[in-house]
């Protein structure tokens, strides 16, 4: 008796499917046009992204897109060396299609946290960190000189950054990341490089 019970019960479960989501990719101007995809399984969330990246205080990129996210990707994240700095936020939902908003701006307010930066030949400038920056970093060798700043919780992920950069330290703390002298640094190219690490 119970059996025939039970049957109509599994029967009424839900079925799970894959989300319906916008998917928009800016093409050189910054501009997309939304498309509908199908996510490639369960998994995946229908997710709406920004990256913003600044070179000197002013902003030189600011992209916008859609498309399916796994839940790890959704967040935010910040790369800041001072001169330059990188930030990226991912908004996640999980209805067919709900990733019609846009990300808002950045935050720019300090966290009172601070880290070394480099400076030209030296590292021993103090630099405030912002939003969701908690962590000090400090990158050497590789394809690329001394880099010191403020990162997200990024830092705490291994593969976040690409093995080029070479030896990425990260600690939690004021001024944990050491001033010292530095050879010239390649603040925008690595902080692109950082971008595209994070949206690989």
């Amino acid at each position: 008796m119970h059996l025939f019970a039970l049957i109509p019960g599994i029967w009424l479960l839900p079925i799970g499917d894959t989300l319906r989501c916008y998917q928009c990719t800016p093409d050189n101007l910054g501009k997309c046009t939304p498309t509908q995809r199908e996510c490639p399984s369960e998994t995946y969330q229908c997710g709406a992204s920004r990256l913003i990246s600044y070179e000197g205080g002013s902003k030189i990129q600011n992209q916008e897109f859609k498309t399916c996210f796994l839940p790890e990707d959704c967040g935010e994240t910040s790369v800041n060396f001072g001169l330059s700095k990188s930030w990226t936020k991912t908004q996640c939902c999980n209805s067919n299609l709900c990733n019609t908003q846009s990300v808002p701006d950045s935050s720019k307010t300090p966290n009172g946290r601070q880290c070394f930066t480099c400076d030209g030949s030296t590292c021993d400038k103090t630099l405030a960190c912002e939003g969701n920056e908690d962590y000090c970093v400090a990158a050497s060798g590789g394809t690329i000189t001394t880099l010191k700043g403020c990162v997200s919780e990024l830092c705490s992920a291994s593969n976040s950054f690409p093995s080029h950069l070479g030896k990425i330290s990260c600690c939690k703390g004021n001024l944990c990341n050491s001033a010292v002298t530095a050879s010239t640094g390649l603040q925008l190219v690595v902080v692109a490089l950082v971008s595209l690490a994070l949206f690989s």
